[in-house]
């Protein structure tokens, strides 16, 4: 794999409130082309780490699935990038807990990880995390998508 991804997939959730209504947004860039393609969604009820992974899973399901990129994934978020560089293998082998002994917590979120390991295990992968809120262009982008999210599924109650 080169050091140029063929694809580079931001993400954004947000939150109102936490549980509360909630978006999500991704921008995805083609360097080669050019081609920018944005999407987003929102839920009524939901929190923002769900939001911030439904992010990512979006992203990577607006990619050309029927074959193998270089992808490289960015996200304001710890959660996302810790969980998918640092966390999940373990919680994968023990069997999306967060722990080998018996009784162990289930990983929050399980159904969502399952989701995204599926399709990152498609491609192939790097992430990078970006701070927040620090004039970083598309990361702005994805937060006015993911709050505009939210008011759309405010409108619809």
């Amino acid at each position: 794999m080169n050091d140029t991804p063929e694809i580079i997939i931001y993400t954004d959730g947000a939150c109102s409130g936490n549980p509360g209504p909630g978006g999500w947004a991704a921008i995805l860039k083609h360097p080669a082309t050019g081609t920018v393609k944005e999407v987003s969604g929102g839920e009524p009820d939901t929190t923002n780490n769900r939001m911030e992974l439904m992010a990512a899973i979006e992203g990577l399901r607006a990619v050309d699935n029927d074959k193998r990129h270089s992808v490289r994934l960015v996200s304001d978020s710890e959660y996302v990038i810790r969980g998918l560089t640092q966390w999940i293998k373990n919680w994968m082998a023990n069997n999306w807990r967060r722990g080998k002994k018996a009784g162990a917590p289930p990983v929050k979120n399980a159904d969502l990880w399952r989701t995204l390991s599926e399709l990152a295990s498609a491609h192939d992968m790097t992430y990078e995390h970006v701070r927040g809120h620090s004039g970083h262009p598309e990361n702005e982008r994805c937060d006015e998508l993911a709050v505009a999210a939210i008011e759309t599924v405010r409108a619809r109650r």
